[in-house]
């Protein structure tokens, strides 16, 4: 057997040889359109622009970037001075932080049977944020203070979670708008019972933009205390923001986002899609088209005979009732989703990028169906 070779320790080991460079190719047909969601639509080419402004070079990670630091003051703009921005993954993990920045281990959410905290979520308010939901039926998915006091009460019953937020969405998981006037009275009832508010902004462009209103008019000057914003849903590409309007009623928010698992190593790329998004008006731009599709959209469905409107169509939502039968055929053309499959309910959403022709394409479609 030959002597071992000694090893040389200066020598570098040689690199594979780099793959040949391939074009990334399209995978999907852009022309496909559907209502199933807003999440549907690809990212505002300005948010991509941003995203290519933020790109190159080192920048510090976990927040400590000059686009995050920026963001704050973009953010007070909107929601006032002491308000501060926590950029997170997604709208999930915006609630789950927020929520639990308001409560203790023993506390408890009044929410809506419909919000979304309760119903899309997969229980991670409680199973991640360790809090107990408190629901009550809504007939329009708003809450109100009668609503609430069904289940603000036994503070001092150890035996009962204790109420300590109210968990408000606007809009509310079936389209509708609270006014002004309906979040300042629950944001009065909530502290006058020394409970707090988090408001579910995951459409909040949205509500601000159907109400022709700031979107501080219905968040920290109504009362609010915490907010979780969306962004994915009005152009951005990833990323939301929890955004305290409170200071002094929450805690540890930077250890509780990390704790969380939404602490971005490379947070420049979430903060500049918010800055893109709010500091001009593209964030009101794109509400105000995707608000203005679900009207057309609205009022196209209300001259087919035999479909029913549910509920009022104040933002980018329109709930209808349809022949099972129908919806499926026409799910082939069109994606969409049933909200209540057994009643034969369905839900349609319109998208900052969707078209009158997109709408039109659609009601066509939706009457040679129910002409079968």
């Amino acid at each position: 057997m030959a002597d071992a070779q000694p090893l040389n320790r200066s020598a570098r080991p040689q690199a594979e040889p780099a793959p040949e460079a391939t074009d990334a190719k399209r995978r999907h047909d852009p022309d496909i359109r559907g209502f199933a969601s807003d999440n549907y639509a690809g990212a505002h080419p300005e948010i991509l622009a941003a995203l290519a402004v933020a790109n190159g070079g080192h920048q510090s990670a976990y927040g400590a970037d000059e686009y995050t630091e920026h963001l704050q003051t973009v953010v007070r703009s909107h929601f006032g001075r002491r308000a501060e921005a926590f950029p997170v993954f997604n709208g999930t993990g915006a609630n789950v932080v927020a929520l639990q920045a308001l409560t203790d281990r023993w506390g408890a959410v009044i929410c809506a049977d419909t919000a979304h905290i309760h119903v899309d979520e997969c229980g991670a308010p409680e199973r991640v944020g360790g809090l107990k939901l408190l629901t009550v039926p809504t007939p329009d998915g708003k809450l109100t203070p009668e609503l609430i006091d069904r289940e603000a009460f036994g503070w001092d019953d150890e035996h009962r979670a204790m109420p300590q937020v109210v968990s408000l969405a606007q809009n509310t998981e079936l389209g509708t708008l609270y006014t002004v006037e309906e979040i300042r009275a629950l944001c009065d009832h909530a502290h006058e019972r020394g409970m707090l508010v988090h408001l579910d902004g995951a459409r909040i462009a949205n509500a601000a933009a159907a109400l022709d209103v700031p979107m501080r008019a219905f968040t920290n000057a109504a009362g609010v205390d915490i907010l979780s914003f969306g962004g994915t849903k009005n152009g951005m590409l990833f990323g939301e923001a929890v955004v305290v309007l409170s200071p002094d009623a929450v805690r540890h928010m930077k250890h509780l986002r990390k704790l969380s698992m939404q602490l971005a190593s490379k947070m420049r790329f979430i903060s500049v899609q918010l800055e893109a998004l709010l500091a001009g008006d593209l964030w009101l731009r794109n509400a105000r088209r995707s608000n203005a599709m679900a009207q057309r959209l609205a009022e196209g469905v209300r001259t087919v005979e035999g479909v029913e409107i549910l509920h009022p169509v104040q933002a980018n939502a329109v709930f209808a009732r349809l022949p099972h039968d129908v919806s499926e055929r026409l799910q082939k053309r069109y994606r969409f989703y049933f909200w209540d499959e057994a009643a034969g309910d369905v839900r349609w959403m319109c998208s900052y990028d969707t078209t009158e022709q997109d709408v039109d394409g659609f009601l066509a479609a939706l009457r040679e169906e129910m002409a079968r």
